[in-house]
């Protein structure tokens, strides 16, 4: 599918005067003003980020009143069960609670829902269990705002119950001692753009500011907020971006157990990034709960030494192993239904089921199938008259909104704008998938189905030196709201070094009006191959990235599209 090319703007006006007080390449300057820089004070808080820059915790709705319940439940020495979620930011959700409060209380326990007997949120089972344990307060993560029959039974059980959520709210809220959640209609906190496990962390933070406990101690758990932050795909912006920066920093430099040997047994090198996060860690710790049980990733995550670490990380790394497997042939399957069936093809949403696709991976299915349709999609697996599955959407299209107006034929659903969870009767199957595509048909824009390739600023060669991308590079943490930025250089001539690798990855080697030439690779890019090697000159968008070869380091590109420049 060819994709479109965006190119990003800005002031021109803010961006000379930006590039006047801080004396760096303009091309740098519209990059910031295009994430809201426009002043030198404002850039170096962007640049150098500190605890200072967090948010007071008590801004945000019912924080007093968590606190005071996590007090009370601990000086009447009550059992606290924390409650998550069994995906990563569930799981890093209940690591760090259990982790922080631990560190000073012991009459706690955690819980994670089994994904195949529970399904997602807070569930009933769940709630007997509490009251098995005899425990009086529940702290649930990542999960709660939904749940008005739960936590009314919790109540009825005597148990009070903290709601730590950042999914987006119903008209009504569940009877709960406190709910913490930023997308509240009444919401009073400044950022709602917190993780799950950054709503856990406000509490842990809010908690050691009003008993002065053990401050280090907190911040020891900012390594967990910054793998949810990357695998929940929150905007690395704002509060974020903080939290994100110290904890790859703690990452880097003294990351807990569990992660160290998730690390050494993925044979990760150099700094862990947002990528490395999202991409290597993040895929391992879901595949507890996709595979068999999110208790195994809480156990990795809140091992104390090297034995329990390894044994956790070990199931963890076999769990995953198995997920890719499930992940490649129900894909194959799913792609084999759409291309086999011009109608299906016809559609602008993709609604696909089967009895035989494992719950477990069917998210990860969804995201490949729209990257390859990329329209709107719904991956459901079977199970007697239920289906449960994964939504995923396209860029700026509400996948949420959408499915409240298909609400009456659902069971229930939940989540955000481009990724949700749905579950429906069999029997309703036929009318949903009619109803869906109705709506995304009248909604959806037609660019919107059309992949696109966002371009920050334009570059010529002479541009790109080692200042430059030493600043590039302090950009970073890069995620949503602050991606890593994407160039476009014109009129590229390959030097007839350009090659394929192991027949499916492009490396380029180009150059420009005589100067040195670049070299870049794109992976799994066979077909722009064909593109550069059919024209006397290419226009090409990519990253800058630090290529490593025998200790000698060198600027290197990240290929991301390539067009003939006739055609631009």
């Amino acid at each position: 599918m060819q994709n479109r090319w965006t190119t990003l703007t800005a002031d021109e006006n803010v961006v000379k005067q930006l590039q006047a007080e801080l004396k760096i390449h303009p091309v740098l300057c519209k990059l910031l003003v295009q994430r809201g820089i426009t002043d030198y004070d404002a850039a170096k808080k962007f640049f150098r980020p500190a605890f200072s820059d967090l948010h007071d915790p008590f801004l945000m709705n019912d924080m007093h009143k968590a606190v005071d319940a996590i007090g009370a439940a601990i000086a009447a020495n009550e059992h606290i069960m924390i409650y998550g979620d069994y995906d990563v930011d569930g799981t890093t959700s209940v690591a760090l609670m259990y982790g922080f409060l631990k560190h000073f209380y012991d009459n706690i326990s955690f819980y994670i829902p089994c994904r195949y007997k529970e399904g997602y949120g807070v569930s009933m089972l769940g709630i007997e269990e509490a009251a098995a344990r005899n425990a009086k307060l529940i702290i649930a993560l990542d999960c709660g705002i939904t749940a008005i029959d739960q936590v009314k039974r919790a109540t009825e059980l005597g148990m009070g119950f903290i709601i730590c959520d950042h999914h987006k709210p119903s008209d009504t809220l569940p009877e709960a001692t406190a709910i913490l959640n930023p997308k509240r209609a009444d919401n009073t906190y400044p950022f709602d753009e917190l993780s799950g496990c950054g709503i856990g962390f406000k509490l842990a933070q809010a908690f050691t500011i009003q008993n002065q406990t053990d401050e280090e101690w907190l911040m020891n758990q900012l390594d967990l907020v910054a793998v949810s932050i990357a695998s929940d795909l929150v905007p690395v912006t704002g509060e974020n971006r903080t939290l994100a920066f110290f904890g790859l920093k703690k990452i880097n430099e003294s990351p807990r157990i569990g992660i160290r040997t998730l690390m050494d047994m993925t044979g990760i090198k150099g700094d862990v990034t947002i990528n490395t996060l999202v991409f290597v860690i993040g895929p391992r710790i879901n595949a507890a709960g996709r595979i068999e049980h999110g208790n195994d990733a809480v156990r990795l995550l809140i091992a104390a030494t090297a034995d329990e670490a390894y044994s956790a990380a070990n199931v963890l790394h076999q769990h995953n192993t198995e997920r890719k497997d499930f992940d490649k042939n129900i894909t194959e399957e799913a792609l084999k239904m759409l291309d086999e069936n011009p109608a299906l093809q016809q559609k602008k949403s993709t609604v696909l089921v089967s009895e035989n696709w494992h719950k477990g991976v069917i998210g990860i299915v969804a995201s490949r199938l729209m990257a390859n349709y990329y329209r709107p999609t719904i991956i459901l697996a079977q199970s007697g008259e239920v289906m449960t599955g994964s939504v995923r959407s396209v860029k700026d299209f509400d996948v949420y909104e959408a499915l409240k107006k298909c609400s009456d034929l659902l069971i229930k659903f939940g989540g955000h704008k481009y990724a949700a969870g749905v579950s429906l009767e069999a029997a309703k199957y036929d009318a949903f998938c009619e109803r869906f595509e109705k709506v995304v048909s009248e909604s959806i824009l037609p660019e919107q189905l059309i992949p696109e390739v966002t371009i920050d600023a334009e570059l010529e060669l002479e541009d790109i030196s080692p200042t430059f991308f030493k600043i590039v590079e302090q950009f970073g943490p890069f995620g949503p709201g602050n991606m890593t930025p994407h160039f476009k250089t014109s009129d590229l001539s390959d030097t007839g070094r350009t090659r394929l690798l192991s027949e499916k990855h492009l490396k380029i080697n180009l150059t420009k009006n005589n100067l040195s030439p670049v070299n870049g690779i794109g992976f799994d890019m066979k077909p722009l191959y064909d593109i550069v090697k059919a024209n006397s000159k290419v226009d090409v968008v990519y990253s800058l990235v630090e290529n490593d070869w025998q200790g000698i380091k060198s600027i290197e590109w990240r290929i991301r599209d390539v067009k003939p420049s006739d055609l631009n």
